[in-house]
């Protein structure tokens, strides 16, 4: 499968906002968004047409697919899934991708970015109800725990993530214990607690053409 190789800043000025892709960067003056708020490439800077619906809706899709570092085949399998469940199909696509692996590893402050979380969980550092578990992709369920393994406690890169994250900064349907590392999923999200500047209806509406 194919993967990203260029610099991740690119993603974020390419859509006009943080994706927070390169973890302490973006929250530092370093940040390109926060230097170049245009695109990148000879024609960034210059004035652009008015976008049209399609083109509003492709960037919509692929700002929420960069966030979570999907390849499009992925990201368009989970629409298929979300599509065949109950309920608002952009809603469930969002509960789906927050319960992947790599993303609540992310959101526990185990990582500082998704793609740090990938490869913590690819490279077997993190257990799922006592298990190891290196499928970035696997789908949480209601009452999973989600620890780091004993080995792997004193990494670098997850002491100076857990150092960054905050008590107040937990989300409701995570609870952690930082002296252990252990986390737990308690349950699916509600896309109103979903810390997400996107609007998936417009996914919904890109892929129904």
């Amino acid at each position: 499968m194919g993967r990203y190789i260029e610099a991740s800043c690119r993603l974020c000025r390419r859509e006009r906002q943080k994706l927070f892709l390169k973890g302490t960067k973006c929250f530092t003056e370093k940040c390109p968004v926060e230097r170049r708020g245009y695109p990148p490439g000879q024609h960034g800077q210059s004035r652009r047409q008015k976008i049209s619906e399609y083109g509003v809706q492709l960037r919509e899709k692929q700002k929420i697919r960069r966030m979570y570092g999907l390849q499009e085949v992925q990201f368009r399998n989970y629409f298929e899934k979300a599509l065949r469940q109950s309920g608002r199909t952009g809603e469930t696509l969002v509960k789906m991708l927050e319960r992947r692996l790599d993303n609540v590893v992310y959101r526990l402050g185990f990582a500082p970015s998704r793609k740090a979380g990938r490869q913590l969980v690819s490279h077997g550092h993190i257990l799922v109800n006592k298990q190891p578990v290196n499928v970035p992709s696997y789908l949480l369920k209601a009452g999973d725990i989600v620890q780091v393994q004993e080995k792997s406690k004193k990494l670098d890169v997850i002491h100076s993530s857990m150092k960054r994250m905050k008590d107040s900064a937990m989300l409701p349907w995570l609870s952690l214990d930082k002296a252990t590392m252990t986390g737990t999923f308690l349950t699916v999200p509600e896309r109103a607690d979903v810390p997400l500047n996107a609007n998936e209806q417009l996914i919904v509406e890109l892929y129904s053409k």
